[in-house]
């Protein structure tokens, strides 16, 4: 069983950009926003979790039956039980692979960017 990677985190209710818009009137400042392509990344984690989970709960639902005694009096339920047991495997691999994907990206795309839309002007 794999640990899920650390989730990308949402922007919080009141945070702010890493560095004050402040500085020397003779060089140029920014403004701050947060990074819309992190952003992006959040969303993805949100839309795709509960897809995640969805899945692994019909295979865990579908593999308790095939094991249950009552469902299967016959050697093929073992056959079937052990189908379903790959899936899951292969279910969670994939799983993986995703999450981790999103957060390796995450890790490496900054949450806050500079911009010049709405910065302060020394004139």
């Amino acid at each position: 069983m794999y640990v899920d990677p650390p989730a990308p985190k949402p922007k919080g209710e009141h945070e702010a950009p890493p560095v004050p818009p402040m500085g020397a009137l003779d060089a140029p400042q920014r403004a701050w926003r947060f990074n819309p392509d992190y952003q992006r990344l959040v969303e993805a984690w949100k839309a795709v979790m509960p897809q995640l989970e969805s899945l692994s709960t019909a295979l865990d639902r579908a593999y308790d039956l095939a094991k249950s005694p009552q469902t299967w009096d016959a050697p093929v339920g073992e056959r079937y039980a052990r189908d379903i047991r790959e899936w899951r495997t292969r279910l969670a691999l994939y799983r993986h692979s995703v999450l981790t994907a999103i957060s390796d990206e995450a890790a490496d795309t900054p949450r806050w960017v500079q911009t010049t839309a709405n910065a302060p002007h020394a004139y």
